[in-house]
C-alpha cells in the first residue's frame, strides 16, 4: 500500500514539475519581426540585422543558427534595450518596448569557401534579405542561378536554401570566326577549361571540364548558337539552367558532376538561318495573303 501511495506521488509531482521546466524554455511571446537583413562582406563574415516591433511584454526572437557574437539591441533611438541571450545561442529575450527593437550580431564561420566558391546551408523561416559585395555578380540558391548586375542582393521567402556564389569569378573569353564574323563566347568558372570547339555543320559548341561540381557559366551570341539547347556530359544529357536572354545573348548555368566534354548543341547557326528570317517569312506571308486570295476568287 504504501509503495503504491509513494508511486502516486511520483506521477503527481512530475504533473506538476514538467509544465514549469517546459515553461522556462519560451518566457516571451514569439517576437513579430518587421525585417532581416544579412551582409556579407568580401572576406565571408556575416552580419545580421533583425527589426522587431514594439511590444508590452517580454518577446523571443530566434537567431540565425550559427556562432553568434557582438549582439546588441537597441531601439530606434540607438538607445540600449535589455536583452538576454540562451546558452546554445538560438534564443534572445527582448525585454517590453514602445519602439521597435533592433537587433545586431555576427555569425562566425556561417560561410564555407572551397575551390573559390562560398557556401552556406542556410535556413530561417523568415523572409530574409541577403546582401553581397560589388564583387559578386552571379549566385546560385539551391543551384539556381541569379544574375545580380547592378542590385545588391536578394529576398527569400521561408529561407531554407543552400546559397553559392564567388568573388571575381575566373572569365574566359573564346573568339570564334565564322566567314567575316567574329563572336565571343565567354565561360564563367572555377574549373580548367581545355579544348574549346564551334561546329557549325552539328551546330554546337564544345569544350572540357577538368574539375567536377563546379558551376560552369557560359555566354552564347544568339546569333551565333540559337536556343532551344540540349547539353551533353560525354554521352550523357545533363541538366542545365537557361536565363539572362536580353536579346543578343543568353546565359547556361550547368554543374557537371564528372570530368569530361561538354557539348552545347543548339538549333540554328550562322549562316544557316539567321535571327531575323523567321520575322521575315513570317511578314512576307502576311504581305502575300491578300494577293493569294484575289487570285484564287479569280
Amino acid at each position: 500500500m504504501k509503495t503504491k501511495i509513494f508511486g502516486l506521488l511520483v506521477i503527481l509531482s512530475l504533473i506538476v514539475v514538467i509544465p514549469m521546466a517546459d515553461a522556462q524554455i519560451s518566457i516571451g511571446q514569439k517576437a513579430i519581426q518587421k525585417s532581416v537583413e544579412v551582409t556579407i562582406n568580401l572576406e565571408g563574415e556575416v552580419h545580421v540585422k533583425h527589426i522587431v516591433h514594439k511590444s508590452n511584454l517580454p518577446t523571443d526572437l530566434e537567431l540565425i543558427y550559427g556562432t553568434v557574437s557582438n549582439v546588441s539591441v537597441t531601439n530606434e533611438e540607438g538607445n540600449e534595450v535589455l536583452f538576454s541571450i540562451s546558452d546554445d545561442d538560438r534564443m534572445l529575450l527582448v525585454q517590453p518596448s514602445s519602439e521597435e527593437s533592433i537587433i545586431e550580431y555576427d555569425l562566425e564561420h556561417a560561410l564555407i569557401q572551397t575551390n573559390g566558391v562560398w557556401t552556406w546551408s542556410f535556413r530561417y523561416l523568415e523572409t530574409t534579405s541577403f546582401y553581397f559585395p560589388d564583387e559578386a555578380k552571379l549566385i546560385f540558391s539551391n543551384e539556381r542561378p541569379v544574375y545580380l548586375d547592378e542590385k545588391k542582393g536578394i529576398s527569400c521567402h521561408g529561407c531554407q536554401m543552400v546559397l553559392e556564389y564567388s568573388i571575381n569569378e575566373p572569365k574566359i573569353l573564346e573568339n570564334v570566326t565564322w566567314e567575316d564574323k567574329e563572336f565571343e563566347v565567354e565561360i564563367l568558372t572555377h574549373s580548367n577549361i581545355d579544348n574549346f570547339v564551334f561546329d557549325q555543320p552539328t551546330r554546337s559548341i564544345s569544350f572540357d571540364v577538368s574539375n567536377e561540381n563546379q558551376f560552369v557559366t557560359t555566354i552564347i551570341p544568339l546569333e551565333l548558337l540559337w536556343n532551344p539547347y540540349v547539353v551533353f556530359l560525354d554521352d550523357e544529357k545533363i541538366f542545365f539552367h537557361e536565363y539572362n536572354n536580353d536579346g543578343t545573348h543568353v546565359w547556361l548555368s550547368l554543374k557537371p558532376e564528372t570530368s569530361g566534354t561538354i557539348s552545347i548543341i543548339g538549333t540554328t547557326v550562322i549562316p544557316e538561318f539567321p535571327i531575323i528570317a523567321p520575322l521575315a517569312i513570317g511578314f512576307l506571308m502576311i504581305l502575300a495573303l491578300p494577293f493569294t486570295r484575289k487570285f484564287n476568287l479569280h
